[in-house]
């Protein structure tokens, strides 16, 4: 389902429950258009996502950690400015639409008590952070400002009178009291589709998934319209988080159960339903905007090197006939008198194979003893090509592994960790450097660190210079190192010398899940202790050789390699 209405009434009972009271205590904005707030609560810090992206606006608390920039922007400083420290007082919703309002008690410059409003807007391309004074409602400022060239009824820009969205003229299905137009509606369309239709028509803030499941409840035998209605927005106040799975298979997410919509999994909470089904999606997105370069530098030297390597390939194949040129160099220089200036080809006896005659093309415009030189340059020329193109073809498959493992982990990458593969290929001289000016020293991104069950310690590294910094530098030489098995993927190191059959199962499914072998079954997963991995002389970064290895086979598990992260946050 999209983030409608009665889900945002969802949300906004859980969000009153955790954090009002709280104080918020950091802001930043890790990724544009999208606020992340830190709130002191019920003795535990919350982190409260607001997001006006187009595609995944909406509001939760999140789990899912974030890299701060280095220099925030000016809506950053003014939410700073005026938030930090401040108490938030309440959250509510306006009617059943996609607005939420967090009313903050906070001081002015003078010290004198205040409250401002957090306006969070979810619709689509129009979403909006706005920071509102709750008094006169005049805007401090938007994180999208929109002037009156862009829109005439709602002026969104600091010192402008606040409006509200476009009111809709529709029934809030909370407050409804009076059943006889939805017992009306459900006389004249007896069609499920047909009367989820209706619904969207008559009640505010109904998604898609919500009016057919609402039509599927008003449905039900056995039990008045009225109650089956009252029964199912009830449930919007104690829900069951869950994904779901349509007849098409699309994954979508819902407060709780909705029929006919299959159930996929079920959360603790509405915010970890929505940490799970946007982290892959959000992420790939970011990752597709950020790593735009990076993927078009990849995508371009593997079409390269694989166009590179089909051509050795014939070369090679060529090579490996080299002595049909020596044959028909011998075979002319013996039968030269039967060889005629500007012939063009000739069939002669062919004293290695008897049985087949031996056609041989010429050179018109070389004489007979001219042409006999000529293939024994080539027959020279192709046999000291053969160990040259045998070396290249090694260089070039080097190259497209090589590429082949860094898209591997572009497509696996969270945005923070685009940085580091943008020096490496810097660094090897694919990427042009911004500015001339060499780094004397490279900083390299910290690994993903997990928890296992009995409380070790699993580092994750993301990309190549990543890896190397873990195997090659952090890791103890009696720690445990492991890898798929032929396949490309992340280093993983268990801080443990001698760790236990479950930590070691558990550190697999996180080298499976973070490798290209991810939507795969039993995938090989090899370890060794740190001491057996070796980095070859001149290797590209993250290639390395190992010994003395064991193996065990795993399926990745998406849910226990979200257990393991949560361990480390909570440890």
């Amino acid at each position: 389902m999209s983030f409608d209405g009665s889900f945002t009434h969802a949300m906004v009972n859980e969000l009153q429950t955790k954090l009002t009271g709280g104080r918020i205590t950091k802001i930043s904005e890790p990724y544009p258009h999208e606020i992340i707030m830190t709130v002191r609560a019920q003795q535990q810090n919350q982190q409260v996502l607001l997001s006006a992206n187009p595609t995944y606006a909406r509001i939760q608390t999140t789990e899912v950690p974030f890299q701060n920039p280095k220099v925030p922007n000016n809506f950053t400083m003014t939410l700073r400015k005026h938030l930090q420290g401040s108490f938030i007082k309440e959250i509510h919703q306006v009617d059943n639409d996609r607005v939420v309002h967090l009313h903050i008690n906070t001081r002015n410059e003078i010290g004198d008590l205040e409250e401002l409003v957090v306006v969070v807007e979810i619709m689509a391309r129009h979403s909006n952070i706005i920071l509102v004074e709750a008094h006169d409602r005049n805007i401090i400022d938007a994180i999208k400002r929109v002037g009156p060239d862009k829109n005439r009824y709602r002026t969104l820009l600091p010192g402008s009178k606040y409006v509200n969205p476009p009111h809709q003229d529709l029934l809030n299905p909370f407050q409804l009291h009076d059943f006889s137009i939805i017992e009306q509606l459900e006389h004249d369309f007896p069609n499920v589709e047909s009367l989820a239709t209706e619904l969207r028509q008559t009640l505010q803030g109904l998604g898609s998934d919500t009016s057919l499941a609402l039509a599927e409840a008003l449905h039900q035998a056995g039990k008045p319209l009225a109650t089956n209605y009252t029964d199912f927005w009830k449930r919007f106040a104690t829900p069951d988080p869950v994904t779901t799975l349509s007849a098409q298979g699309k994954l979508g997410f819902a407060p709780f159960p909705y029929p006919p919509l299959e159930t996929d999994h079920h959360f603790p909470s509405l915010s970890v339903l929505l940490d799970h089904f946007f982290q892959t999606k959000v992420q790939r997105e970011r990752v597709r905007e950020q790593g735009a370069q990076l993927i078009q530098v990849t995508r371009t030297e593997l079409k390269k090197n694989r166009k590179k390597l089909k051509r050795l390939a014939q070369d090679a194949t060529e090579a490996t006939n080299a002595d049909q040129y020596r044959i028909k160099g011998e075979v002319l220089m013996t039968y030269l008198q039967q060889v005629h200036p500007g012939m063009t080809s000739i069939e002669l006896p062919n004293f290695y194979d008897n049985n087949h005659p031996l056609q041989i093309n010429l050179k018109p415009e070389l004489s007979p003893v001219a042409n006999a030189q000529w293939y024994f340059k080539q027959f020279q020329k192709k046999k000291n090509a053969g160990q040259y193109i045998t070396e290249q073809m090694q260089r070039t498959q080097a190259e497209i592994d090589y590429f082949e493992a860094i898209e591997s982990q572009i497509e696996l990458a969270s945005p923070e960790n685009l940085a580091d593969i943008k020096t490496e290929l810097q660094q090897a001289g694919y990427l042009k450097r911004q500015t001339k000016k060499q780094p004397r020293k490279v900083h390299v991104s910290q690994p993903e660190r997990f928890v296992a069950s009995d409380g070790t310690v699993i580092l994750v590294g993301k990309n190549n210079l990543q890896n190397d910094q873990l195997t090659l530098k952090t890791a103890d030489k009696r720690e445990t190192w492991l890898h798929t098995q032929k396949i490309h993927g992340s280093h993983v190191i268990i801080r443990s010398f001698n760790p236990s059959d479950q930590t070691i199962l558990e550190a697999a499914n996180l080298a499976a899940y973070f490798s290209k072998a991810r939507d795969s079954a039993n995938v090989p997963v090899d370890y060794a202790p740190v001491k057996r991995v070796k980095k070859p002389n001149g290797a590209k970064p993250g290639l390395v050789h190992y010994t003395g290895q064991k193996t065990v086979y795993v399926t990745p598990d998406p849910q226990l390699v979200e257990q393991l992260r949560r361990n480390a946050t909570h440890r």
